[in-house]
């Protein structure tokens, strides 16, 4: 079940709260696509639950609407899914599967994940909604992350996002789980503040990602080379990927 701690982190306002169960079998009507799917919400998730409806009568915050974005309400959502389950996978169809931006709180043991996606209008079907961006998350571990997650939890309170529109307070949202994100990587938790610099940011994460993949590989090769020429090209190329590595961490910092 999902720690109540974690869900009174984001300190909804009350006239939003809904607290209402949701049945698998509408995410399966609505967003299982493949036999796949349809197999892993039935076997995976254990309970959904909508927690609240953030409007502008429920939060006092205007919608944002634009011909590709709607921001009129912000639904927020609680899973917990069983041992074994596709949590990705079930993350993503939920997502996709509701047509406002979701704020999502995903249950794991004794560990939480939080979500977030922007959406906008699919190009060629005017009544359909897609995901705007790749979905963003993050484990909210106590003890891994114990140097820096309460500064994040108390980072995500509705009333410390920028609240011009629905559409700020989401993306304040999101650059919180930025900052988290970046957390992971530097162990130290902060917010940017504008827009452009946490997109910085989550360029910055991808490039991580990447160095990290492309560095084991060339580890992993190394320790595999029983010719020196080669082993030297290995290793040349594995300290100039160490020097970006270190050069994009200190673009987290």
């Amino acid at each position: 079940m999902i720690d109540s701690r974690y869900v009174a982190m984001l300190a909804l306002p009350p006239h939003s709260r809904v607290d209402r169960r949701v049945p698998k079998k509408l995410l399966i009507e609505h967003g299982a696509a493949t036999a796949a799917d349809k197999r892993y919400i039935t076997e995976g998730i254990d309970e959904i639950r909508w927690l609240a409806a953030l409007k502008p009568e429920t939060t006092g915050v205007q919608a944002f609407r634009d011909p590709d974005r709607d921001y009129s309400e912000i639904a927020v959502l609680s899973m917990n899914v069983r041992a074994g389950a596709k949590t990705p996978r079930l993350m993503e169809l939920l997502h996709r599967a509701i047509p406002y931006p979701v704020v999502l709180l995903t249950g794991l043991g004794e560990m939480a994940m939080l979500s977030v996606a922007h959406k906008r209008r699919a190009q060629n079907e005017a009544d359909k909604v897609v995901l705007d961006g790749e979905l963003q998350s993050v484990t909210l571990n106590e003890k891994r992350d114990a140097d820096w997650i309460g500064s994040f939890c108390g980072a995500l309170a509705f009333d410390r996002q920028p609240r011009s529109t629905l559409r700020t307070v989401y993306q304040g949202w999101m650059d919180a789980l930025t900052a988290a994100q970046a957390a992971q990587w530097t162990g130290t938790f902060r917010l940017v503040d504008a827009v452009t610099q946490s997109q910085e940011r989550r360029d910055a994460l991808r490039v991580c990602d990447q160095l990290r993949a492309e560095m084991s590989k060339l580890r992993t090769a190394a320790d595999k080379e029983r010719q020196m020429p080669k082993l030297v090209e290995l290793n040349n190329g594995l300290k100039q990927l160490e020097a970006e590595y270190a050069a994009t961490m200190e673009r987290l910092k």
